[in-house]
């Protein structure tokens, strides 16, 4: 799979899940070896996503992703989770993937991720 074909899955998603109402590219870029998607989701339940992930095609042909950030907010624009793996916890487990969780901006230990896996959890909290 190419970067440009990964975008393409991603935004058939966008099209595809009852769970997201609108979306808006903000940026997209790429080429046969990397790309970069940014963009904003408004769900139905209210809440809004907006992230950006940078993209390359690994050795074995498969899309890994390299930088991100998913940042999701309540109707009021409160931060409800934002995972991102910026190098900035170095003392957490999984460093550098963690969690920013609510107003108070509590950081927990995260895992790889990916937008389809945050689309997967959103929907999973049924807020």
């Amino acid at each position: 799979m190419t970067p440009q074909e990964y975008f393409e899955s991603v935004k058939e998603r966008f099209l595809t899940d009852a769970n997201i109402v609108v979306f808006h590219i903000v940026r997209e870029r790429s080429t046969s070896t990397d790309g970069h998607l940014r963009a904003k989701l408004e769900m139905a339940n209210g809440t809004s996503l907006e992230f950006s992930e940078y993209v390359q095609l690994g050795d074995e042909e498969e899309i890994e992703v390299k930088t991100y950030s998913y940042h999701w907010s309540d109707a009021k624009d409160q931060l409800i989770k934002r995972w991102d793996n910026t190098p900035h916890f170095p003392d957490l487990p999984n460093f550098p993937h963690h969690v920013h969780v609510g107003v108070d901006d509590k950081v927990e230990s995260g895992k790889p991720m990916s937008i389809l896996t945050v689309l997967d959890e959103i929907a999973s909290q049924g807020k």
